[in-house]
């Protein structure tokens, strides 16, 4: 994949805050901070330039450059972190006020036709039938109109992870579902299993907050 588009202006949105939470969350001075930030530059333009190109129209390219961004800044941390640490640094900083706007605005469009188009095209899409670094997804509506689910049999994020020997924070990038949910404001997000505990598939529930959620 190309360092150059996306994932140069997924560096430049959120270089700065990563390095700012290394201090606020995790406890590092600024001088180490830095210095775990400008590794961190370099191991993601590796990580980056040795994943393969996404198809046009695969919607998880983000996804999985996100993911390379948090294992970069993890890779050059003096210590490895938990699960528990690293949650709450990657969503600390990953929910920058232009994150919450992109959650409030995406939350409008919410249970849209767009929006049901939208994962309707990307399950018959399967991705990850081509690209182990992408997603395989089943569309499933809720029967009582009430939200669907997003079901998740393939993660790109789990092989790239589990192929940088960090199998076990998987669980710190699960938690921004329901944090992003939360911020976009139109749904409930609900789980049972996820592919990194070692669940049959991820199952991504979104149900409407206008129905007896209220």
């Amino acid at each position: 994949m190309r360092t150059i588009g996306m994932p140069a202006g997924m560096w430049a949105l959120f270089a700065g805050s990563f390095q700012r939470k290394l201090t606020d969350v995790l406890g590092y001075d600024r001088k180490t901070a830095a210095r775990v930030t400008k590794a961190a530059r370099r191991e993601y333009r590796k990580l980056i330039g040795g994943l393969p190109d996404f198809e046009k129209g695969d919607r998880f390219r983000i996804n999985i450059v996100s993911c390379a961004m948090l294992a970069a800044f993890v890779l050059n941390m003096p210590r490895r972190p938990r699960v528990d640490e690293l949650t709450a640094f990657y969503t600390a900083a990953m929910m920058t006020e232009p994150m919450k706007w992109f959650c409030r605005r995406a939350g409008k469009r919410k249970f849209s036709p767009e929006d049901i188009k939208g994962m309707k095209e990307t399950a018959a899409f399967r991705a990850a039938d081509r690209n182990p670094y992408s997603w395989n997804m089943e569309f499933l509506p809720y029967p009582d109109g009430s939200g669907y689910e997003a079901r998740f049999s393939k993660c790109g994020i789990c092989t790239l992870m589990r192929e940088l020997g960090l199998g076990e924070l998987i669980p710190a990038m699960c938690r921004l579902d329901y944090t992003m949910s939360e911020a976009g404001g139109a749904d409930i997000f609900v789980r049972q299993y996820t592919l990194a505990s070692g669940g049959p598939y991820c199952d991504c529930g979104y149900k409407k907050r206008s129905r007896e959620y209220g």
